[in-house]
C-alpha cells in the first residue's frame, strides 16, 4: 500500500515544491538586496512586482523554450503595461479609461490557451499593482526601468537555474508523471473490490486519467525537447536513462488501458469468487511499487523496493486451472476468455513495472538510431503557435474568450466604482483609512478569481474566499505571539514559497500561505497594527461578490462546448481506428515481403501510436467539461444522459481499438466476421448506418479478439446513438406535452 504520508514527500520531491522555490527565491532576491542592502523600500517592491510578473510565465513542467520565450514576452509586454498604467495613473479620466481597456485586451489572450492566459494575467497583475500609487510622468521612466531590471534578473536567474538543474527538473516531471499513473493503477483496482459502487469508481477513474494524461504530456514536453544524441556523454547517457523510463510509463499505460473489462458482469458471476480479491491486491501492489519507483526517481535514488506480485500471480493461475477443468471454457466461452485476458494484462503489468525498476537502478543506453528516434518522437511533442489570425477571429460576441474578455473588464470597472465609493465614503475613512486606500486590492482579487468558465470562477472564488479567511485567523495570533523581524522574514520567505509550490496543487493552501506573505509584508512595514487583517478580508470578500456577480454576464456554460468536444472526440477514436488498420495492413505487408523491419510499417505504429495521444487528450478535453457542466447550475446543464452515455462510450471505444489492432496486426488475414465488425465500428463512428455482423469468429487465434469486437461495435452504434440525440432540437414545453399526449 502507498504510505500515508506520500502525498506530503510527493509535494516537497515534487517539481512543484522546487518551482515553488525556485520563483520565491527569483522575486524576493532583488527587493532583499534593495531594500536590505540600499534601503530602496519602494525600489525593491517595485522590482519584486516586475519580478513577479515574469515569475507567472515560470511554471512547473513543460518545455523549456516555450517558458523562456514566454518570460521574455511577460518582460516586454509587462514593461509597457507599466509605462502605460503609471502615465494613466495621474489622470482621473485616463485611468478610468485605460484600466477596462487593458483587461480587456491581455483577458483576450486565452485564446492562445494556457501560456496565452498565464501572460494575460502576469501583464494585469502588474497593472492593478501599478495602480497602488499615482505616478507624476517623470516618475513613470523609473518606475518602469527598475520594474523592467526586476523582471530581466528573474530571466537570467531563471534560465541558468534551468541550464543547471535541467536533469533534476525532469527527473521531478517525470516522477509525477509515474504518481499519477499509479493513482491511475489504484482507482482501476477498485473495479475488483465488490464493496466500491461501480459508478462512483468509474468517475474516480475518468478524473485519474485526466489528471495522467496532463501529467503524461508534461512528461512528454520535457523528456522529448532533448533527446540522447547517441554520442556516450554523461548528459546523452542520463537522458537516455530518463528517456527508458518514459517510454516504459507508455508501454505500462498502454498495458492498463488495452481493454475494457465487463467489470458488472465479473462481479454478477463471481460475487464470491477469490479471483476478484487477487486481481484488486495484485493492482494495488503494483500501483504501490510504481509510486516507490516515482518517489525513488524524485529522491534520484537508485535502490529497489518492491511488493512482489507472484503470490497474486499463480493464486489466479490455480483459480484459473479450477474454473477449466469445471467445464467452464465450454459452459461460458465469454467469462473465461475475459478472465484470460485480465490474468494476461496483469503479467504484462507486471513485467513493464519490473523493467521500469530496472531501468531506474542501470540506465544503460538502449541500442536505437537516434536519429530515426528524434524524427518520429519530436512529433509526439506539444506545438504552440500564436496567430494574429486567432485573436481577430474571436473578436466577436459568439466567442467565449471575447466574453470573457468583457466579464473581467465589467468586473474591474466595478471593483474600482466600488473602491472609489469607499475612499468617498466619511464613515469608511473615518472607521478604517488603510481600507480606502487599498482599492485595487479589490481588482486584484477580482482578476485572481475571474476564469473563463463559471464553474472554475465559483470555484476558485470558493477556494479564494476560505484561504484567505484561514491567512487572516492565522496572522493575528502569529503577530501577538512574535515580535521580531528576523523571524518575519524567515516566514515570509518560507510563505512565498509555499504559495507559489502550492498553486497548482491546492489552491486553498496556496491562498492560505499568500495572504499571509502579504500580511507580513505591511506588517514589517507598519509594525503594531493589525487593520490591515481586516482590511485585506473585507477587500477579499468585496471582490469574491462581484466576481462572482458579474460571472452571470454573457456567460460562456460549458453545455455550449461539449458538443464540438463531443465530435472532436469521435473524430479521434475514428482516426485512432482507421491508423490501427493502416498499422496492421503494414504490419501484413511486411510480413509478405519476408522483412523483419520496413519504413512504412515503422510509420504506421508511430502515427497509430500518435492518434492514440490524441484521443487521451480528447478524451480529457471532454471529461473535464463535462464535470464542469455538472458543477454548474442545473438549469445550465443540456443532454446530461447522452453526454454521459457519450463519456463511458467513447472510453470503452478506445480501450477496445487499443486490445484488437495489436492482435489483428498477428493475423495474415481477417475472416468474414471480423471484417464486418470493423467496417459496422467505422460506419457507426462517421454516422453512416451500421450493419451489425452475425456472426465473429472465435476459433484459434480468432478468440482472443471475438469480445472486444463485440463491445468495440456496440459501444461505436452507442455513440452514434447519443450524438443524434445530442444534435437534435431540444424538446420545448410545447413538444414535451405533445410526445406525452
Amino acid at each position: 500500500m502507498i504510505l500515508p504520508t506520500s502525498q506530503l514527500l510527493r509535494f516537497f520531491y515534487s517539481h512543484y515544491f522546487f518551482g515553488g522555490l525556485r520563483q520565491a527565491t527569483g522575486v524576493l532576491l532583488p527587493a532583499l538586496v534593495l531594500s536590505g542592502i540600499f534601503g530602496l523600500h519602494a525600489d525593491a517592491f517595485v522590482a519584486a512586482v516586475g519580478a513577479a510578473c515574469v515569475a507567472i510565465l515560470d511554471q512547473p513542467g513543460g518545455p523549456r523554450r516555450y517558458g523562456i520565450n514566454g518570460m521574455f514576452a511577460a518582460l516586454c509586454l509587462g514593461s509597457a503595461t507599466t509605462a502605460l498604467t503609471g502615465l494613466a495613473s495621474g489622470h482621473f479620466l485616463a485611468v478610468w479609461l485605460a484600466v477596462p481597456a487593458l483587461c480587456f485586451c491581455f483577458s483576450m489572450l486565452t485564446v492562445y490557451g494556457k501560456h496565452g492566459g498565464l501572460l494575460g494575467f502576469a501583464c494585469l497583475l502588474i497593472m492593478t499593482l501599478t495602480l497602488r500609487t499615482p505616478l507624476t510622468p517623470a516618475d513613470v521612466l523609473q518606475h518602469t526601468l527598475t520594474s523592467f531590471l526586476g523582471g530581466a534578473f528573474y530571466l537570467v536567474y531563471s534560465a541558468v537555474v534551468h541550464r543547471l538543474m535541467w536533469h533534476r527538473e525532469e527527473q521531478q516531471v517525470l516522477s509525477v508523471a509515474l504518481f499519477a499513473t499509479a493513482d491511475y493503477i489504484g482507482a482501476r483496482s477498485r473495479f475488483y473490490d465488490i464493496h466500491q459502487d461501480l459508478d462512483l469508481s468509474y468517475r474516480n477513474l475518468i478524473r485519474q486519467q485526466a489528471i495522467m494524461t496532463e501529467a503524461h504530456q508534461a512528461a512528454r514536453d520535457m523528456v522529448l525537447r532533448e533527446q540522447p544524441r547517441g554520442t556516450g556523454t554523461h548528459s546523452d547517457r542520463l537522458r537516455q536513462g530518463l528517456l527508458n523510463l518514459f517510454v516504459d510509463m507508455v508501454n505500462l499505460l498502454d498495458s492498463m488501458v488495452a481493454t475494457h473489462t465487463d467489470y458488472d458482469t465479473l462481479r454478477r458471476a463471481l460475487p464470491d469468487s477469490d479471483i476478484l480479491l487477487f486481481v484488486r491486491d495484485a493492482m494495488i501492489k503494483l500501483a504501490s511499487n510504481v509510486a516507490g519507483l516515482a518517489l525513488n526517481v524524485a529522491r534520484n535514488r537508485r535502490h529497489r523496493i518492491r511488493n512482489s506480485v507472484r503470490a497474486e500471480l499463480r493464486a489466479l493461475e490455480f483459480e484459473l486451472q479450477q474454473l477449466r477443468e469445471s467445464g467452464m471454457p465450454q459452459s461460458d466461452p465469454e467469462l473465461y476468455a475475459l478472465l484470460v485476458q485480465v490474468q494476461r494484462r496483469l503479467r504484462n503489468m507486471t513485467n513493464q513495472v519490473d523493467r521500469m525498476a530496472d531501468h531506474s537502478i542501470n540506465p544503460t543506453p538502449v541500442e536505437t538510431d537516434p536519429v530515426r528516434a528524434s524524427k518520429s518522437l519530436n512529433r509526439f511533442l506539444t506545438r504552440q503557435k500564436w496567430r494574429a489570425g486567432l485573436l481577430t477571429r474571436n473578436l466577436n460576441p459568439q466567442s467565449a474568450h471575447f466574453r470573457y474578455a468583457v466579464r473581467v473588464a465589467v468586473a474591474a470597472l466595478l471593483s474600482m466604482m466600488v473602491g472609489s465609493l469607499l475612499a468617498l465614503t466619511p464613515l469608511v475613512n473615518k472607521l478604517d483609512p488603510g481600507l480606502a486606500g487599498h482599492g485595487y486590492w479589490i481588482i486584484l482579487t477580482v482578476l485572481i478569481i475571474m476564469k473563463p468558465g463559471f464553474a472554475l470562477t465559483r470555484q476558485r472564488n470558493g477556494w479564494r474566499l476560505m484561504g484567505t479567511l484561514v491567512g487572516c485567523a492565522l496572522s493575528l495570533p502569529l503577530f501577538a505571539l512574535v515580535d521580531n523581524s528576523t523571524v518575519f522574514v524567515l516566514i515570509m520567505i518560507a510563505c512565498s514559497v509555499l504559495g507559489y509550490g502550492l498553486v497548482l496543487v491546492n489552491y486553498t493552501l496556496s491562498a492560505v500561505f499568500n495572504t499571509l506573505f502579504v500580511l507580513l509584508i505591511f506588517h514589517l512595514l507598519a509594525p503594531g497594527s493589525n487593520a490591515v487583517v481586516g482590511e485585506r478580508l473585507a477587500d477579499t470578500v468585496i471582490g469574491s461578490i462581484l466576481a462572482l456577480t458579474c460571472s452571470y454576464i454573457l456567460p460562456a456554460w460549458e453545455r455550449n462546448t461539449l458538443g464540438d468536444l463531443a465530435r472532436a472526440l469521435r473524430a479521434a477514436n475514428l482516426d485512432f481506428l482507421q491508423s490501427g488498420l493502416d498499422y496492421v495492413r503494414a504490419s501484413r505487408a511486411t510480413r509478405a515481403a519476408g522483412t523483419s523491419d520496413v519504413a512504412a510499417r515503422g510509420e504506421a505504429e508511430v502515427r497509430w501510436r500518435l492518434s492514440r495521444k490524441n484521443v487521451h487528450i480528447a478524451f480529457s478535453n471532454y471529461a473535464s467539461a463535462f464535470y464542469r457542466m455538472m458543477d454548474e447550475p442545473v438549469s445550465r446543464q443540456r443532454h446530461v444522459p447522452e453526454l454521459n452515455r457519450l463519456l463511458i462510450q467513447n472510453h470503452t471505444l478506445a480501450s477496445q481499438i487499443a486490445a484488437v489492432i495489436p492482435h489483428l496486426t498477428q493475423l495474415d488475414a481477417a475472416p468474414e466476421g471480423i471484417s464486418q465488425a470493423l467496417a459496422a465500428t467505422q460506419d457507426a463512428l462517421e454516422g453512416r448506418t451500421a450493419t451489425q455482423p452475425n456472426v465473429i469468429e472465435t476459433e484459434g487465434d480468432y478468440a482472443a479478439v471475438a469480445y472486444p469486437l463485440r463491445q468495440m461495435v456496440k459501444a461505436a452504434l452507442r455513440i452514434d446513438e447519443a450524438m443524434r440525440a445530442l444534435e437534435a432540437p431540444a424538446a420545448t414545453p410545447e413538444t414535451r406535452t405533445q410526445a406525452l399526449a
